[in-house]
């Protein structure tokens, strides 16, 4: 697994090994996260990467948060309760020399509490556990994500928008379907 583009381009990302079996790490795939910057970056979206505050819902290994910074966001949240996806999120922002433009939360996506907004946020939950839509409305509900913030929603299956979310369009990459969201200007 590499950073796809940007300033770290090419960089090796920590191996996530054996994994964490509690926790379900499944890192999103290269070229998944690829096809991803490119309808981010494609026009539809404006440019929703360059200088913005990223939110990275359950971030594993913290791949999306870090392309993002890689490619001009300019301050990036992980939120993790696993430790192993804690320790592989600090190695990798060592990696990338990262750790002053990024914090680790380590706390459970769906009980954030309060928060300042994000303009852009990766959501990437255990496949088929239902954590999806009330991360995302508890974030919304703390303040995490800013009126009129781009949402990729990362699922088995595609998703419906939760209150508080406009549906934008859905994609399918492999076994990996990409829901992509606005936040409703009023929450």
């Amino acid at each position: 697994m590499r950073i796809i583009g940007g300033q770290h381009r090419g960089l090796a990302l920590a191996a996530v090994g054996v994994g964490d079996k509690g926790a379900s790490l499944r890192p999103t795939p290269d070229r998944v996260r690829e096809a991803v910057f490119n309808v981010l970056l494609g026009g539809r979206y404006g440019d929703p990467v360059s200088g913005a505050r990223v939110l990275d819902l359950f971030a594993g290994t913290g791949a999306l948060g870090l392309e993002a910074l890689s490619r001009g966001a300019a301050f990036a949240s992980f939120v993790d309760d696993g430790k192993v996806a804690g320790g592989l999120i600090r190695d990798n922002l060592r990696r990338a020399g990262r750790a002053g433009d990024a914090a680790l939360i380590a706390r459970d996506a769906k009980s954030l509490g309060a928060g300042e907004p994000h303009d852009l946020v990766f959501l990437d939950p255990p496949y088929g556990k239902g954590m999806g839509a009330p991360a995302l409305v508890a974030a919304l509900a703390g303040g995490w994500i800013a009126p009129g913030a781009v949402v990729v929603w990362e699922e088995r299956t595609p998703q419906p928008a939760p209150p508080g979310f406009t549906l934008s369009e859905h994609r399918k990459y492999g076994e990996s379907h990409i829901t992509l969201l606005r936040a409703n200007p009023g929450g």
